[in-house]
């Protein structure tokens, strides 16, 4: 560690403890799990990005404020602004914890007291300045701001939860929305026996090419899959030479959105038809992180909203094509589960990447030109 702090004695034994010589400890550690913080006891707890986290995740740890060596106990919760509606707002503006507000002016890597430093020129007035709509209110601006026009009735309470072991028997499906520029987006699916659909990995990047993620898709989870895929025949070619065989997407956008929706919706036995595992992306895109914008599908929800007319008014037909690549993923997963069609695994052999103008690659474009749903035989 290079930190001044522990190289004037403090210890890091694990990652996830850290030890100093006056006796005190900083432990670190998640909430994928609340009910594993109950048996400890501490003098301050503090959340970060703490929007991420369930307000029950924040009322238990706040019951282990119970070490008693320090004067007092306290909780600390750093994060960015959200919904309106999300309950840190709303404990906030109800009194029962103190807001204490900052501006990027606070930060002197930014602001050197009289103007913008290089850093803060570059990411202030560029980087933010960039953002659009509710992701600039609330990242900017500071503004705890809600998107109007929403597509998705989307509630991370609900909607997102804790992994767990899928079972050798469930249906499974990938989906795939190609970006090299934008992120290329490919999600895994669990369907289980009553139908209900389990995001359980996602891989989300820019910047690499399809044929990297094909390797990368093949790593991940061997084995044949059924995958359905945006229509790009030279992609999908691609994917095809690799050994992962894909059908084209059903692209009708207003009929999909209706079915994703049906699906994020409390069904009559209490609980939606679609879920997200939380900590389902395999890595986290530096670069998308960096320019603020959406590093998975779960991210896309905010700021997935309708279009408007040159009145101003929303369209619900139409949403903004902006930040939607797991939005579209989704969508063709969902209509290929909901419309009925059979699941299908490819017979395809992987073709040689290496000859010269890549003759398979080639022969597995012009195929998939004359029938888009070449490569797949046998229903499973």
């Amino acid at each position: 560690p290079t930190h001044p702090v522990l190289q004037n004695g403090g210890s890091r034994r694990t990652r996830q403890h850290y030890d100093f010589p006056n006796g005190s400890s900083v432990v670190v550690g998640g909430m994928d799990k609340p009910a594993k913080v109950m048996s400890a006891q501490y003098d301050i707890v503090a959340g970060f990005e703490a929007t991420e986290l369930l307000e029950n995740d924040w009322e238990m740890a706040g019951t282990r404020l119970r070490n008693g060596v320090m004067p007092y106990q306290q909780a600390l919760a750093d994060c960015n602004p959200s919904s309106p509606t999300h309950w840190l707002n709303q404990r906030a503006s109800a009194g029962k914890m103190t807001r204490l507000h900052s501006r990027h002016e606070d930060n002197p890597r930014w602001w050197d007291g009289e103007q913008w430093t290089d850093e803060g020129t570059r990411y202030v007035l560029g980087t933010l300045n960039n953002l659009t709509g509710v992701r600039r209110l609330r990242l900017k601006e500071g503004v705890w701001a809600a998107a109007e026009g929403l597509v998705y009735d989307f509630d991370p309470a609900i909607n997102v939860i804790d992994p767990f072991p899928i079972p050798s028997d469930w249906k499974r499906l990938r989906s795939i929305d190609f970006g090299f520029t934008n992120p290329f987006v490919c999600q895994w699916w669990a369907v289980d026996p009553d139908g209900r659909m389990y995001l359980y990995r996602e891989l989300y990047r820019t910047g690499t090419l399809v044929s990297d993620h094909a390797d990368r898709i093949k790593e991940l989870e061997p084995g044949p899959i059924p995958t359905v895929a945006d229509h790009d025949a030279e992609d999908r070619a691609t994917l095809h030479a690799a050994g992962i065989a894909t059908t084209p997407a059903k692209k009708d956008v207003v009929h999909g959105i209706q079915a994703v929706a049906e699906r994020i919706r409390k069904a009559g036995d209490g609980k939606p038809r679609l879920f997200i595992m939380r900590d389902c992306r395999v890595e986290r895109d530096a670069e998308l992180a960096e320019r603020r914008l959406p590093c998975g599908t779960a991210e896309e929800f905010d700021g997935y909203v309708w279009a408007r007319n040159a009145s101003g008014q929303i369209v619900k037909e139409v949403p903004v094509k902006e930040n939607d690549h797991g939005m579209d993923a989704m969508r063709y997963a969902v209509m290929q589960i909901d419309r009925g069609t059979p699941f299908h695994v490819s017979v395809v052999a992987p073709g040689t990447m290496s000859a010269p103008k890549d003759e398979s690659l080639l022969s597995a474009y012009d195929r998939l030109r004359k029938d888009p749903n070449w490569g797949f035989e046998d229903d499973v």
